[in-house]
């Protein structure tokens, strides 16, 4: 089996990989490069993706993130495409007010340690902890040779027994594992912060706020949201999503996730994807939220016992809605992005209407000390860098390294 990493050798975000054997080739992941408009010019040059080719078998996509799947909607020869049931459900219901989630197409399912053969290659997917719901890490098996691919991962988030499973019974001795190391040069040895951990901030921030709390978190953060819902019943506020949030919540199938049925959730319907109903003509998936609704008029007479997912695009109208007396931001992204040119209008609005931010999150991606317990426990050939900007690192922490370099063929072995 050869293997090519055609995206993500020395960068997160972007990824692809291509395998070969027998001729026969498959993909793992075809991500949106992080910070790129989606662009067909992106596309990485392998046969038979935008035109067909009867070699390439399959698309295997980890999970729900654009920067791993975020250029399928460029593959316009359709190839076959296996990713999660319910991170693909999840999308196309995303898909109606969110445009990074559209062009997945048809899908076959990966399931938890089902083995799918696909000519000589045998794709074994194990479900991990990650910030994506229904995430995946893949072992490859052909001619022989096992290649793992961690996909992202971590083990601090609300399925982090996931992540301890995969170190007492997962692949061991494989010849090469693929792993990510988002964090690697971030973190310099910082302790994960939990999901459990923030939810403990997250109540005392919501006790000190005296009005409305807005929390920028994803819609499709699904761990996040547990977390933010959990905060709000210690705190004894109600929860207030967006329609967004409420489809994909109801997409995932999980009757134990928060759903705008529950006492204590709300769902709101921001202007902008009020107007994208009206385009898609949704009327009855709207209709279906009818008994949960909450609407601008009421949101300033009840903003002291609610916490509301927040998104900046909702500024104008809360304004006019005059409910934002007291509040306070959570701001539960990586904070990276607020330092982008383009959330320069956003911050001064912030300062205008003096309200401060809080900082509340925790990352999607395993610290080094558990990327050095995975390491430990997989006993692999060799560690191949991907998915990080400090490849360099990697001998000094994991041992037996096999640095690659973008559209690089080798030989696994």
């Amino acid at each position: 089996m050869r293997a090519c990493i055609r995206r993500g050798a020395s960068q997160v975000g972007g990824m692809c990989v291509e395998l070969e054997s027998q001729g026969k080739r498959i993909v793992l992941d075809l991500g949106l490069p992080l910070d790129e408009e989606a662009d067909p010019r992106l596309m990485p040059p392998v046969s038979g993706l935008v035109s067909p080719d009867e070699s390439l078998l399959a698309v295997f996509i980890s999970h729900a993130h654009q920067d791993h799947y975020g250029l399928l909607r460029y593959a316009e020869a359709r190839p076959r495409v296996f990713i999660a049931e319910d991170a693909a459900r999840m999308l196309e219901a995303a898909s109606l007010f969110w445009p990074g989630a559209v062009g997945l197409g048809e899908t076959e399912p990966l399931y938890d340690r089902e083995p799918i053969e696909i000519g000589p290659f045998r794709v074994t997917p194990y479900l991990v902890d990650h910030s994506a719901y229904d995430a995946y890490a893949l072992l490859v098996e052909a001619d022989g040779e096992r290649l793992f691919y961690s996909g992202d991962l971590r083990a601090h988030g609300r399925k982090g027994k996931l992540f301890e499973r995969l170190l007492r019974d997962g692949p061991r001795r494989v010849d090469a594992l693929l792993l990510e190391g988002t964090t690697i040069g971030r973190t310099a040895g910082e302790r994960a912060v939990t999901e459990s951990e923030l939810e403990t901030q997250m109540v005392g921030l919501i006790s000190d706020t005296p009005g409305l709390v807005l929390v920028q978190a994803s819609g499709m953060n699904i761990d996040r949201l547990v977390t933010i819902f959990r905060a709000c019943v210690k705190a004894r506020r109600q929860f207030v999503i967006d329609m967004y949030a409420a489809v994909v919540l109801r997409a995932s199938g999980n009757k134990r996730l928060p759903q705008a049925e529950w006492e204590g959730v709300r769902v709101y319907l921001p202007r902008s994807q009020k107007r994208a109903i009206i385009a898609a003509q949704a009327f009855a998936m709207s209709q279906s939220f009818k008994d949960s609704r909450i609407y601008p008029d009421t949101l300033a007479d009840e903003a002291g016992r609610s916490v509301m997912l927040f998104r900046p695009p909702m500024m104008q109208e809360l304004e006019e809605a005059q409910c934002l007396q007291g509040a306070h931001l959570v701001y539960s992204l990586w904070p990276g992005y607020l330092e982008r040119e383009d959330q320069q209008a956003f911050q001064d609005w912030l300062k205008r209407r003096a309200i401060p931010v809080f900082h509340c999150h925790t990352s999607g991606h395993a610290s080094v000390s558990d990327l050095e317990r995975l390491c430990r426990a997989m006993v692999p050939k060799t560690v191949v860098p991907i998915h990080t900007f400090e490849a360099q690192q990697y001998e000094r922490l994991f041992g037996q390294v096999d640095a690659r370099g973008d559209n690089e063929w080798w030989e696994v072995a």
